[in-house]
């Protein structure tokens, strides 16, 4: 695909970086994006660049001390839940900076339109640009804000939500409160959704119509309207066949696993993207996942019926002290070869069935309909279960509350949760822990509940910090990065 080079610099939100760096031109000598293809082109650029993957993974508790003798600062600054210090690949600051060149780029392509007189014809590139901005602010506003609740969302900072191109030198941006960005994420979101579509010649790298419904399932379920997720399932079924295939995953050689995960032509797979990261890489440091925790994830007396999970760790660092599922792969393009420098490139699933059938079951559990919720959650877990028997394996509420007991004051949304639906949504959130392993998803149920976390800092296996994420610790919104509040933008409270 051709590669339009437009000055960035012009696109970016400017009070988000430094402009020292660029901004060296004056503001109109740019590429004019001023027909059908070029803006095409464009969009392939609404996509963040950067990933959020191993930011959330390590705030979450799927990762412990190893006590490997690698690491990185940004790493363990996530693990201790600190503000970053670092603005190298797969910190805060570049998924932050990556999704505002998104978000410029999706402003590009509506301005462009709307200059072309917005003609039918341009239809579905205008929902594309909705939706990709739409879901840029939605991640910022997720990692870099409290949690969505209604009752504090008017007043919650939330994050600058920018709609038009940049056309001056340096711009000052105010927070949007959260109330602020959650509407105007839905007002993209719908606007862009009556123009979606699935024509595209690689259509597993754009927003296409099942990519935005699974999109919006998200949104909703993190908002609380459970009517609308399920709006945006209902053509997933109650026994949905194209849910990743895990016993085929694990039948590839090792090697192939992590292409296997993010092909484009595996059916669950709705949106793929290959962000400049090193995602992959962080299952060697030293806050990871060790070998001797894993079972607290994967183990036996994880799964509803007692029995294996097909879901396990199948690759290891240092003789098994760190363990990992093969699941992100890092193409590394050489811009050198006889230095063999380049640019590392990792293959991510931002949208899958699995988690739209999930959010699915969710929602039926807040809205009371558990006949339908033990059919669709037991088939899930079947589908996750070595030697699942459809005839034994019954999934009742008997089960479900026995495997997951209440305990009081662990889950607390904003929203009030019956001992029933509890006990459900316990099961659902631990299935999909273990799904999206490495995925950064557990953070945000972490977020979303309000669950406690410990991550306890090791010496010759003995604790010798124990750092507590308490609920409503303000620690839970990243902290805005150093070259944005020199900007002016307002930092969280601490």
């Amino acid at each position: 695909m051709k590669n339009i080079k437009i000055t960035l610099s012009l696109l970016l939100l400017v009070g988000f970086s430094s402009c020292d760096d660029f901004l060296s031109e004056i503001p109109d000598n740019r590429t004019q994006i001023d027909t059908p293809e070029k803006i095409s082109e464009l969009l392939v650029t609404a996509y963040p660049n950067r990933s959020y993957f191993p930011i959330a993974e390590v705030m979450s508790d799927n990762v412990y001390d190893t006590e490997v003798q690698s690491t990185s600062i940004i790493n363990e600054e996530s693990y201790n839940w600190e503000m970053q210090s670092q603005i190298g690949l797969d910190s805060e600051n570049a998924f932050c900076m990556a999704s505002y060149e998104a978000i410029a780029a999706a402003n590009q392509a509506l301005d462009a339109i709307e200059k072309l007189g917005s003609p039918a014809t341009l239809n579905p590139q205008k929902g594309e640009a909705l939706i990709a901005r739409a879901y840029n602010h939605f991640m910022l506003v997720s990692l870099w804000s409290n949690r969505y609740n209604p009752a504090t969302a008017a007043t919650d900072l939330g994050v600058p939500y920018i709609t038009k191109p940049e056309t001056e030198l340096l711009v000052k941006y105010k927070r949007n409160t959260v109330q602020e960005v959650f509407t105007f994420i839905e007002q993209d979101l719908t606007e862009g959704m009556k123009y979606v579509t699935n024509e595209y010649k690689e259509p597993k790298y754009h927003f296409t119509i099942d990519a935005a419904k699974a999109f919006a399932a998200r949104f909703y379920l993190i908002k609380g309207d459970w009517d609308k997720v399920l709006e945006f399932t209902e053509g997933l079924g109650s026994k949905p066949t194209k849910l990743r295939n895990y016993p085929a995953f694990y039948a590839a050689a090792f090697a192939q696993m992590p292409i296997e995960y993010s092909r484009v032509e595996q059916e669950t797979n709705l949106l793929v993207d290959y962000p400049n990261s090193i995602a992959n890489r962080s299952a060697s440091y030293r806050f990871a996942l060790p070998g001797n925790k894993s079972d607290e994830i994967f183990g036996v007396q994880t799964n509803i019926w007692a029995k294996a999970n097909v879901i396990r760790p199948n690759g290891q660092y240092y003789g098994g002290i760190n363990v990992f599922v093969p699941k992100l792969y890092e193409y590394f393009k050489y811009t050198n070869l006889t230095s063999r420098t380049g640019e590392p490139y990792t293959a991510t699933v931002l949208f899958s069935n699995d988690e739209m059938y999930l959010n699915r079951i969710e929602a039926l559990v807040m809205k009371n309909r558990f006949a339908e919720v033990n059919t669709e959650l037991g088939y899930f877990l079947g589908t996750r279960t070595t030697g699942y028997n459809a005839t034994t394996d019954i999934l009742n509420e008997t089960v479900v509350t026995n495997k997951f007991p209440v305990i009081a004051n662990e889950f607390t949304p904003y929203y009030s949760l019956t001992p029933l639906q509890t006990s459900y949504i316990k099961a659902i959130v631990e299935a999909r822990r273990r799904d999206f392993i490495r995925e950064g998803l557990r953070w945000f149920d972490i977020k979303r509940f309000n669950l406690v976390v410990t991550h306890n800092t090791l010496e010759f296996g003995k604790v010798v910090r124990s750092n507590v994420l308490e609920k409503d610790d303000k620690r839970r919104a990243l902290q805005i990065p150093l070259r944005a509040s020199d900007n002016g933008i307002e930092k969280n409270p601490r």
